[in-house]
């Protein structure tokens, strides 16, 4: 194999691929990237057996060939090369070993063989939608933070994409939920969506494809099956295996007849309980919201640090209520709200506290309460 590349490309494409790869394995071809040069276009291919991303490069191909090498060592090598460089990688069947040459640098990688490389065997996958990457970013950045990182309760472990109503009321729906906090997201379904199963997708795959369309403005593809999933974004292609599992009933934790309704301005909460969460313990995180009038006070007791109080002023025209919610949780939902106004519906301090967007753009978030 001979290939000539440029380094900047060569970066890009290695970033993307070589994070799949886990830092420690058991199985070394697990730890090394597949390199395949062909027709004027380099291939790479990482896997960790449950997620395998391929990206493909021009290149100028002097002789075809396919080798493995290790994935962090190759991207440490390339990423510390001068900009601006024509990387030279060169193997031959001798030894095994692939050079890699960029100006007066020369480097040799053991290599194994590409017979050893696993393939995450995709099937047949029948369903088929493309979506604006700013959508899918969309649905990804206002769930992914309750995703929860229980091992025991996996099936909680991910994003739970599936379809909602029915006909021109038919949305594309991801939700994610940890058991304290819920969010949910909808969006106008694209053609296509129709009759695909309800699929939970890890978080570990949530978050290489949020990398993925960071800073692309595109369309990206996704094709599923009931135990796979592929998003093919530009020229990287990632699949994923499915959480194997049951989304729980979450309908049933939305509350429906919370009739407390509170209309606060976002930006003031937010940098309000940020303010007071500042004395709160590191396990507990309360902050305890009192209603009055039109009059919120947000306070924290901790018997450890000290104490902390702040008004802000509310809509607010319900019997006087005490709440307690972990900080933490109140400031990652407030950061997911569009506009300038936040809407709580609350019922009682023991029963879960519904938050939406004035904007009302198709997103809504559940919160558990704490005892304060």
């Amino acid at each position: 194999m001979k290939v000539t590349v440029e380094r900047a490309d060569l970066l890009k494409s290695l970033s993307h691929v070589h994070r799949v790869v886990e830092r420690r394995n058991t199985i070394p071809i697990l730890a090394n990237v597949l390199v395949r040069a062909d027709k004027s276009k380099l291939a790479f291919k990482a896997t960790d057996l449950d997620l395998e991303v391929v990206e493909t490069i021009a290149a100028e191909v002097g002789q075809a060939g396919v080798t493995t090498v290790p994935a962090h060592m190759f991207y440490d090598i390339v990423r510390k090369l001068p900009e601006g460089t024509q990387v030279v990688l060169e193997s031959t069947g001798e030894r095994a070993v692939l050079t890699i040459r960029a100006g007066r640098s020369r480097f040799t990688l053991q290599t194994l063989p590409e017979s050893d490389f696993p393939d995450l065997a995709a099937g047949d996958m029948p369903h088929r939608f493309t979506l604006a990457a700013a959508d899918l970013k969309r649905l990804i950045n206002k769930t992914q933070f309750a995703i929860s990182t229980e091992e025991t309760r996996y099936y909680l472990n991910g994003i739970y994409l599936h379809t909602s109503g029915s006909g021109k009321n038919l949305k594309l729906r991801a939700v994610a939920t940890d058991g304290h906090r819920l969010a949910q997201v909808d969006l106008d379904a694209p053609a296509g969506v129709d009759g695909m199963p309800g699929v939970i997708v890890p978080r570990k795959t949530v978050g290489e494809v949020q990398r993925l369309i960071e800073d692309i403005d595109g369309e990206v593809q996704v094709e599923l099956s009931p135990s796979k999933i592929r998003f093919t974004v530009g020229n990287v292609v990632l699949t994923s295996k499915l959480i194997d599992g049951t989304f729980p009933d979450y309908a049933r934790v939305i509350p429906v007849g919370n009739d407390k309704l509170l209309e606060v301005e976002k930006g003031e909460f937010e940098q309000a309980v940020d303010r007071v969460s500042t004395v709160s313990s590191e396990r507990g995180r309360a902050v305890k919201l009192s209603l009055t009038g039109g009059k919120m006070t947000l306070s924290v007791n901790n018997p450890d640090s000290g104490s902390a109080t702040e008004e802000l002023e509310v809509t607010y025209e319900a019997d006087p209520l005490d709440i307690g919610f972990n900080s933490r949780y109140l400031l990652d939902i407030a950061a997911q709200i569009e506009g300038d106004t936040a809407i709580l519906k609350l019922a009682d301090p023991g029963s879960p506290t519904l938050i939406e967007e004035k904007a009302g753009k198709g997103a809504l978030y559940v919160l558990m309460p704490m005892r304060v």
